[in-house]
């Protein structure tokens, strides 16, 4: 079943991940994880964007056209699906360093199950007031930063001390590929790409 993994890995996360770990599932439920967990943050911020407008400190509310709003919100699903599976082969690379052999199946797993709390945070998007977006978004990727360390040593069958410095390498190439999405973003918007703003 889609999204059969995302109860257990709030409630009891390292129970989730040796669950994982053991039915041996194929490529279709991460990928499929991903592309239905990248659909809420590009939802809502099409939304929030298009129909409720985003507040930032005590300036006017600042509202997109619903086609500006559709573009960005299709470009943001695609980087998040992406970023995922960048992160999924860094995760696999990196993995000869510390004596892991990781299939692509396995570091996509932990790629994207760790990535949902930070998928999650879109729906802070519905209250579109920039701190709120920050604080659930820390909460978020303190999370899923939890995820990784406790995910690491069970999915890549190494001694936890290992994993721990595993999964610090990988939260510095995590940080690195989210800077250059953001980055990305920033250039596209600075240069008016698709945005048009509306009253």
């Amino acid at each position: 079943m889609l999204l059969n993994h995302l109860w257990g890995l709030y409630a009891s996360p390292k129970a989730e991940w040796q669950q994982i770990d053991k039915k041996h599932e194929n490529y279709v439920y991460p990928l499929s994880h991903m592309a239905l967990i990248a659909l809420i943050p590009a939802i809502c911020s099409y939304f929030a964007s298009a129909h409720i407008g985003w507040s930032i400190g005590v300036g006017d509310t600042i509202k997109l056209t619903h086609e500006s709003a559709l573009f960005m919100s299709i470009g943001m699903y695609f980087g998040l699906f992406f970023g995922v599976l960048a992160l999924a082969i860094m995760i696999h690379d990196l993995a000869e360093v510390f004596d892991a052999q990781p299939t692509m199946k396995q570091s996509l797993e932990l790629a994207a199950y760790t990535a949902t709390p930070l998928f999650m945070v879109g729906f802070a998007c519905l209250y579109p007031e920039l701190w709120v977006i920050c604080m659930v978004g820390l909460v978020g990727l303190a999370y899923s930063v939890y995820l990784l360390y406790s995910g690491t040593p069970i999915l890549m069958h190494i001694p936890e001390e290992k994993g721990f410095i595993y999964a610090s390498s990988v939260v510095t190439c995590g940080l690195v590929l989210l800077s250059v999405l953001m980055a990305v973003s920033v250039i596209l918007l600075s240069s008016g790409a698709g945005v048009v703003y509306t009253s």
